[in-house]
């Protein structure tokens, strides 16, 4: 396996990197809006499933008197 040559690798990352198309900066604050309240609705659902089976459970196990 050849060495690769160091001035030749960051030539190619120069190159690659110059073909990314970087996101404008209000699509990255509409993403960034986006998953925040992705969160906050995971959030919720997850605290309500909780609440829900903790209290299945304790109804089963008789511990809801």
């Amino acid at each position: 396996m050849a060495k690769p040559n160091p001035v030749e690798f960051l030539q190619e990352v120069q190159s690659e990197a110059r073909k990314v198309s970087w996101p404008t900066r209000k699509e990255t604050l509409v993403t960034t809006g986006m998953v925040f309240v992705l969160v906050v609705v995971a959030s919720i659902f997850f605290v309500l499933s909780d609440q829900v089976l903790r209290w299945a459970v304790a109804l089963v196990l008789g511990l809801g008197r």
